[in-house]
């Protein structure tokens, strides 16, 4: 069982961190306007923006040569820990010192802490 869980946890895991990762880096104003964020078009902002989707991107690309590469295996699931629990750990200082975000930015939240949990 453990064989089939951990490779699928992998591949969903870093589906969803390239995804994410992609859509920031390639398509930044749409994946923002999905949550009432508008982002301007100052180059100094954009590379901001952009540089933790390519980020993403190549972790999540990781993640998932993890389910498949069994030497990946362990630190995959490292990665993916560290990659996902940051971004639930910060999302909660966020909301500690900005206030509370949109629903759907808090469902990411929990998401992510619960995929940081499992890995």
């Amino acid at each position: 069982m453990r064989r089939l869980v951990t490779p699928t946890f992998l591949a969903i895991a870093g589906a969803i961190a390239a995804a994410i990762g992609a859509a920031i880096l390639f398509a930044p104003h749409s994946f923002f306007a999905a949550n009432h964020i508008m982002l301007g078009t100052d180059p100094n902002l954009m590379s901001e923006i952009r540089a933790p989707g390519g980020l993403l991107l190549v972790a999540g690309l990781f993640v998932i040569a993890g389910a498949f590469i069994s030497r990946l295996t362990r630190v995959s699931l490292m990665v993916a820990a560290i990659g996902f629990g940051a971004y639930g750990a910060s999302r909660l200082v966020s909301v500690a010192l900005d206030g509370v975000p949109s629903s759907a930015l808090l469902s990411a939240m929990v998401v992510e802490l619960v995929l940081a949990l499992l890995a």
